[in-house]
């Protein structure tokens, strides 16, 4: 386990790297750093925008390099976001290290944890908001596979695509509640009485009649979240959606 010390030190040599690579322009925290609300599991985010002209397979490889070579990365893996590619590394001392490398128009806040170290960002774009529906149609989308997936006997498939329900459930409630959604970050925000009732959505055995129970307990829950995004989409759901369980 790494101490927050090791953290630190790490960060700081990372960024005197990327002010001394005349490849990258710019550098910014992300993540908790950048708002001051670090603790003691927080990992290193950090963005850096890449020079006009910079190659940047060659930028990604040389610090990939660094990373395995001097810092003890174990395995990396790669998020993209329209041009900029996230490596994300873990290393030996289990530490997360998430780099971000954005081409010169892609370096700047995508939200309010961004803060500049040096050169200039770039105005971006909004994200665009979740959109409800989406989640009410993959929520009852799960809901049907999880009744074929416990018709068949598929024990386990049953299990994930009742998991899968109660995920979007979950996501409809934050989105609700003003909360961050992705990722379950803002679960812990969403008070008692809308996360009491979701309780009852996990599995607690692959026996067949668990699987029914918490399956019903699943569309219960996410006929409520429907209602709350359209209620009139909820009595048109009702029906359909309480006769596969």
């Amino acid at each position: 386990m790494y101490t927050v010390a090791e953290r630190e030190s790490l960060r700081d040599a990372l960024v005197h790297a990327a002010r001394a690579d005349e490849r990258v322009a710019g550098a910014a925290l992300t993540g908790s750093a950048a708002v001051d609300a670090e603790d003691e599991w927080s990992d290193v985010d950090l963005a850096l925008g890449l020079a006009p002209g910079a190659d940047e397979n060659a930028v990604l490889a040389d610090w990939t390099a660094s990373m395995y070579g001097r810092y003890g990365a174990v395995h990396h893996t790669d998020v993209w976001s329209r041009g900029t590619v996230y490596r994300v590394f873990l290393l030996a001392s289990t530490l997360q290290v998430d780099i971000a490398f954005a081409p010169a128009a892609e370096f700047g806040a995508l939200g309010p944890t961004f803060r500049l170290l040096f050169g200039e960002a770039v105005e971006q774009p909004a994200w665009a908001a979740a959109d409800p529906l989406s989640l009410v149609g993959m929520g009852w989308l799960y809901a049907l596979h999880a009744r074929s997936s416990i018709a068949r006997g598929k024990v386990w498939q049953a299990e994930y695509m009742i998991s899968g329900v109660r995920d979007h459930v979950l996501m409809l409630a934050c989105l609700r509640h003003g909360v961050p959604h992705s990722q379950g970050r803002g679960l812990h925000l969403l008070p008692e009485a809308t996360t009491a009732p979701v309780e009852a959505t996990l599995v607690r055995s692959l026996e067949p009649a668990e699987l029914q129970r918490a399956f019903r307990a699943s569309v219960d829950v996410l006929l409520t979240e429907i209602a709350h995004v359209d209620a009139e989409l909820a009595v048109r759901l009702d029906r359909p959606l309480r006769e596969l369980v």
